[in-house]
């Protein structure tokens, strides 16, 4: 094969063909609404601390870091509070790599993921990232989430994951915690609850961590990207049940965070 062959002559995957990379433009303005990014950058004390902190662990940035990013899954877990310890905690790079890892755990061939649209545009993508199919169940017209609609559609496409954002992106929509503990109580799938903007909401404490307790089939996802400014510094992470957690060990590259 030549040296200058384009994309259409490479044997790419079918399901790529004619596939544009996911990306909002990076604009170059002060307030970025189309990416969602906090606009604010860290003060100078934050920023004084991470350098410090940068420079303590630079003598050793020849070693490899810990593969389990423990002391950052601990920090977080004091975070989120409600209780949950470390092994609760799963951390990654973003929480595009979380929801990677989780249809790479639970979704994939033969599997589904059902997400209830309009929602976040990227959901499809991790799907068909993951050679996992994609289903949908459409919101109602306020953009709520109809539980009685959810379990339908749980019941005639047996998803492997389900995913419900809230506040939702891009509608902004909160779905209440009854309607959530309704439909992780009425199936087997994964239910992953991304709350990204959790922070944002105008009860931030009525959260889907409340629910984990009751239910393993439970994951609610956080960013640091939003709320925290850290878009740059790439950390997602979730909270789940342990065994969920191990299951995302198993498919972690080495060392991703």
């Amino acid at each position: 094969m030549r040296q200058n062959v384009t994309l259409a002559e490479l044997p790419l995957r079918p399901e790529l063909v004619g596939e544009e990379p996911y990306g909002a433009p990076q604009l170059d303005v002060p307030v970025r609404l189309n990416v969602n990014e906090n606009p604010y950058p860290p003060g100078p004390s934050i920023i004084a601390d991470m350098a410090a902190a940068i420079a303590s662990v630079a003598a050793e940035v020849n070693r490899y870091p810990d593969r389990e990013a423990l002391g950052l899954r601990r920090d977080l877990a004091a975070y989120l509070g409600h209780g949950l310890t470390a092994d609760q905690i799963w951390a990654a790079n973003g929480s595009n790599e979380v929801m990677t890892h989780l249809l790479q755990a639970f979704a994939g061939p033969g599997r589904r993921v059902l997400s209830f649209p309009p929602t976040y545009s990227m959901y499809p993508e991790y799907a068909r990232n993951t050679h996992s199919g994609y289903v949908t169940c459409p919101r109602r017209e306020d953009f709520g989430i109809d539980p009685a609609a959810a379990l339908a559609a749980i019941a005639e496409h047996a998803p492997s994951v389900v995913v419900i954002t809230t506040p939702n992106n891009p509608t902004g929509t909160t779905t209440p915690l009854e309607t959530i503990r309704q439909i992780v109580a009425g199936t087997e799938a994964i239910v992953v609850v991304d709350e990204a903007y959790q922070e944002f909401a105008r009860n931030p404490g009525d959260t889907s961590l409340t629910l984990l307790p009751e239910f393993g089939n439970l994951v609610v996802s956080r960013t640091m990207s939003k709320a925290f400014a850290l878009a740059g510094g790439r950390v997602g992470y979730f909270a789940a049940t342990p065994a969920i957690v191990d299951a995302c060990r198993i498919v972690r590259l080495p060392y991703h965070l």
